[in-house]
């Protein structure tokens, strides 16, 4: 007798669970092109900062852009609340475990000003730099206009979860359509990890996704209301809404994996899963040059009734362009992101991001540690 079931389940891989297979023509490294391209802009590197209090500042935004990548800039932060953020920024570094969370409730309690808004955005502009900033869905109706008359020249609206579709008894939830149409901007929208979800935002004219519920590394959301697609497979989901809009528009809307990025190789799996950018958030906090310190923090960390992040001491490694560009003594796949992906793309016979897509991918969940017996069991003894 069958025994019926109550539903099925699929089986998803994150970036420990494969890896890439070489290709029959390899390149050299310093030949491949990794340019991103986002609306009318085109950045030699398709590395995005998270757009996190503890990663990004106007400076770094800025050194960021000079760099080749960029920086997206949180408007719903300390950098909007206070006159002073670095004076907030030390307040939550010097906290204590115990008290960092409801010490961080209190500070984002208070309102975010506009004055504000229009000096950071300002400050990014008048370097040069290519100014992207984001916004919670539940405040962007308000402060879209102001971003756009302040001079961004990218949108990103970013929450935990978001769809195309928001049901609410209680208000006319966010229209990304109206909000393209209104803005007249680049709009990145975020985040999700299904074909279904991924496929009817990009419906709504936007121009780029973000893709990972619950990854990153100072996100708490799969343990606290366990929701989550490993990366690879909620990657690949949101590649193939992608190739159907392209087929259905001749619209190329720009797949950016977010979280769960740790070490090169995950680096280099995320866009032979079908990314065109990646966002990295922990990683970046690491630099010299970042605001946290040394600290990280999760977006969803001051929710004031569920905190869903954790701050994090990840320490400072080295300034930026050396973690992007090294050179690195280092050999764990921490440092030169930028080297690892162009000697991955030059290995696997791909001389563009669209032909890394390309690239096989088999399930190896051993691949980390086949062979590797005497690394495995150093300091066991």
């Amino acid at each position: 007798m069958a025994i019926p079931k109550f539903k099925d389940m699929e089986r998803t891989y994150g970036f420990d669970e494969v890896a890439l297979v070489p290709g029959d023509t390899t390149i050299n490294p310093d030949q491949t092109n990794i340019d991103f391209t986002l609306g009318s802009f085109t950045f030699s590197i398709p590395i995005l900062a998270a757009a996190m209090d503890a990663v990004v500042d106007p400076n770094f935004a800025i050194l960021s852009s000079k760099l080749g990548g960029l920086a997206v800039l949180n408007l719903d932060g300390i950098q909007t609340r206070y006159e002073k953020p670095e004076e907030v920024l030390t307040e939550i570094t010097q906290a204590s475990d115990t008290e960092v969370t409801s010490l961080l409730q209190k500070i984002y309690s208070q309102p975010i000003k506009e004055n504000l808004i229009a000096e950071r955005i300002q400050a990014i502009k008048q370097a040069g730099a290519i100014c992207a900033v984001s916004l919670i869905p539940a405040n962007t109706k308000r402060l879209a206009p102001v971003t756009k008359e302040a001079g961004a020249d990218i949108l990103v609206v970013q929450s935990t979860v978001t769809t195309a579709r928001h049901i609410s008894k209680s208000y006319r939830g966010l229209i990304f359509s109206e909000l393209c149409q209104m803005v007249s901007l680049p709009v990145i929208v975020g985040n999700c990890v299904t074909y279904s979800a991924a496929l009817e935002l990009m419906r709504t004219g936007i121009d780029g996704v973000l893709v990972g519920i619950g990854p990153g590394a100072a996100c708490t959301t799969r343990e606290v209301i366990g929701v989550g697609v490993p990366q690879v497979t909620a990657t690949m989901g949101c590649a193939a809404a992608r190739e159907t809009y392209f087929k259905e528009t001749g619209k190329y809307v720009a797949v950016i994996t977010d979280g769960g990025i740790r070490i090169g190789s995950d680096l280099c799996k995320a866009f032979a899963s079908g990314a065109d950018a990646v966002m990295l958030g922990s990683i970046l906090a690491q630099a010299k040059e970042a605001p946290g310190k040394g600290y990280h923090w999760g977006m969803s960390h001051p929710h004031p009734a569920l905190p869903r992040g954790t701050r994090i001491k990840i320490g400072v490694r080295a300034p930026l362009e050396k973690l992007l560009f090294g050179p690195t003594s280092v050999t764990d796949g921490t440092e030169n992101f930028i080297g690892a992906l162009r000697t991955s793309m030059g290995v696997c016979g791909a001389l563009t991001i669209k032909d890394m897509h390309k690239v096989k991918t088999v399930i190896a969940p051993a691949i980390k540690t086949e062979g590797k017996y005497f690394q495995a069991t150093q300091g066991m003894s």
